[in-house]
């Protein structure tokens, strides 16, 4: 004879929490598979979305770095034909032309010559000019019939030092400067005489 199990409200209630556990199951699974569709479109709009912001920061850094370099090199020429001017040359431009490749910027952000000597921008130009003397102006102006030049020593030596600026405390490098635009105007005037 077969035994048949008798149910007890145990057995009744261990079945009705399975078939519970699995409705739920079943209700959590449809859930997630109606909201997945979704959440795939919201991380494919998120991910355009940072693409795009990548995109454009990349495109912000690129700019960023055009204009430093713009401003930089904006910068070196300004230096550049401020000292060709202070030397006295009279064709800054043809001057600028001829050296502005010769010239970096160091990582310091000095300028100084190409080369293995290192020269510092005013040691080169000050070479560059006495080198080419033409882009100096002319020593003796005019022709015949012209009036000389009115002088006027309170402006200040040629080469662009005025006197006004000559006094104690002054740099070692403008004192320099000085020293040795004193020495070419004596040098200058005594081949005149």
């Amino acid at each position: 004879m077969s035994e048949q199990r008798v149910e007890t409200p145990l057995d009744q209630q261990s079945e009705i929490r399975d078939v519970v556990r699995q409705t739920i199951q079943e209700f959590v699974e449809a859930e997630q598979s109606k909201a997945e569709p979704a959440y795939r479109a919201e991380l494919q709009e998120e991910r355009k979305r940072r693409e795009s912001l990548e995109g454009r920061l990349n495109q912000l850094v690129e700019e960023n770095r055009k204009a430093r370099a713009m401003a930089d090199e904006a910068d070196r020429s300004s230096q550049i034909r401020g000292e060709l001017q202070r030397l006295g040359v009279a064709k800054v431009e043809l001057a600028f032309r001829a050296v502005k490749d010769d010239i970096v910027r160091t990582e310091d952000g000095r300028l100084q010559a190409r080369g293995p000597e290192g020269k510092t921008l005013q040691d080169f130009l000050a070479g560059f000019v006495q080198e080419n003397p033409e882009l100096l102006p002319a020593r003796i102006p005019g022709g015949s019939g012209a009036q000389p030049p009115a002088r006027n020593v309170q402006q200040g030596i040629p080469g662009g030092i005025e006197l006004e600026k000559i006094k104690p405390g002054m740099s070692k490098e403008d004192n320099d400067r000085v020293r040795q635009e004193i020495a070419k105007l004596a040098s200058q005037m005594l081949r005149g005489m």
